[in-house]
């Protein structure tokens, strides 16, 4: 596929975690601005991702993937930054998962031109959008369907459109969110997809996040290849490109490619996964999950180290107003705190040679919209305007709120910029 492109935009002015810089700066020359973290060039609360480990997550997915003779397709709402969708794609992905129309148009007008859309294509002005878009030849698009509604909805605008619309049917278990709960709605969906000249069906796609256990994932994914296998042996899938079976978030990724991966329909099939949280990656849930991945699939244990987390918020030290409290500059508004609190990471004097490991027992016992409450211990050396990283779990929840998240090296100099369009 054509590779992203990511030009220089001006960098915003009303942009938090930023220093000083000319009104004519853009993205592209923050790196000459010679910011360096330490040296308190940089306004603090801000995010940052460690270029090293970033580099280091994208190898190894993409080692990961080829093993299993898979496609990557990372789910760009874990960032929504162009300047990484960028760096996935040059570093081997298929293409790029969305999960809305307008996340789909920021990655075309950045130059994606294979978008997966994982979700229900819904409204007219949302299919206005893709519309528009795949008037370009070069973009490929897929959504999904789940009910003979909807896929009516779809083929009625496409084909009045003089258009055609790849889409794959979604299974989903039950009390899980969307998809098909059965056969009988798998088969009224085709039999609807296929009464429209404006709908194609490409294949299957799931979403195994929503279960537990990995006993009742793999049996999930196994109802996928066999509807798969279903959909192939009656005619119904589209003849003008490969069938596409696709699932996989950030935390079973490697028990997808286990089951996908050996599929044969008796035609061209491209098996696409889609995590997005292992280019950052987290100490949280994520850390969890690549633990029983790295202690039990054999193509993980050869690829030590491995997943390395690459996101962390700084933040001062605000007040220490009574003992064994002290309050952060850091909050809601800049962290996630859905999957747990961030944890104290790193700690900074200003003027030090370099930050060390913050003491073991810190730790956020709460957060407001702009505060962090830290548990400490009488005679901890800790001081007003001490510098404090901390990592973070759920990454997700944590891009979007930041229009631009630092990319650092490993003197913590600010080698660039990754905007965000969320």
């Amino acid at each position: 596929m054509t590779n992203a492109s990511f030009p220089a935009a001006p960098l915003d002015v009303n942009g938090k975690g930023l220093g000083a810089f000319p009104e004519s700066c853009t993205t592209g020359d923050v790196a000459a601005l010679n910011w360096n973290l330490l040296n308190e060039d940089v306004s603090l609360p801000v995010a940052v991702l460690y270029e090293a480990r970033m580099r280091h997550n994208l190898q190894w997915m993409q080692q990961f993937m080829e093993a299993y003779h898979v496609k990557l397709a990372p789910h760009g709402k874990t960032t929504m930054s162009p300047a990484l969708f960028k760096r996935q794609i040059d570093n081997g992905a298929w293409g790029i998962t969305l999960a809305t129309a307008p996340q789909v148009l920021a990655a075309y007008q950045h130059g994606v031109r294979r978008v997966l859309m994982a979700n229900q294509l819904v409204g007219r002005a949302n299919m206005a959008i893709i519309a528009r878009l795949l008037r370009d030849p070069a973009f490929t698009f897929f959504c999904i369907v789940d009910s003979a509604a909807n896929a009516a909805q779809l083929g009625k605008y496409f084909g009045e459109q003089g258009l055609v619309l790849p889409v794959l049917i979604e299974l989903g278990p039950t009390g899980g969110r969307t998809g098909v709960r059965d056969d009988a709605q798998l088969q009224a969906v085709a039999e609807e997809i296929g009464r429209w000249p404006g709908l194609a069906l490409a294949g299957i796609e799931v979403y195994e996040g929503v279960l537990q256990e990995e006993s009742a994932i793999r049996t999930f994914l196994r109802r996928a290849t066999a509807a798969l296998r279903g959909l192939a042996a009656a005619g119904r899938l589209r003849k003008s490109g490969p069938a596409v079976i696709s699932g996989a978030g950030s935390a079973w990724f490697d028990v997808v490619a286990e089951e996908f991966s050996q599929l044969d329909i008796g035609a061209p099939l491209e098996v696409v996964l889609r995590p997005g949280c292992y280019l950052s990656h987290d100490v949280g849930i994520y850390r969890t999950a690549a633990e029983r991945i790295n202690a039990h699939n054999p193509v993980a244990r050869k690829m030590e180290p491995g997943l390395q987390p690459a996101l962390q918020v700084w933040a001062y030290v605000q007040s220490l107003p009574e003992p064994g409290r002290a309050i952060i500059a850091l909050g809601k508004r800049d962290a996630a705190f859905d999957a747990g609190l961030p944890a104290p990471a790193l700690l900074y004097r200003p003027g030090q040679d370099a930050p060390g490991a913050a003491p073991a027992h810190w730790k956020l016992t709460a957060m407001m919209d702009q505060h962090a409450f830290m548990q400490i211990s009488d005679g901890d050396d800790i001081q007003v305007g001490d510098m404090i990283a901390f990592d973070i779990s759920h990454p997700c929840l944590t891009f979007d709120k930041w229009r631009q998240v630092l990319l650092v090296d490993e003197q913590y100099r600010v080698a660039g910029v990754a905007e965000t369009f969320f």
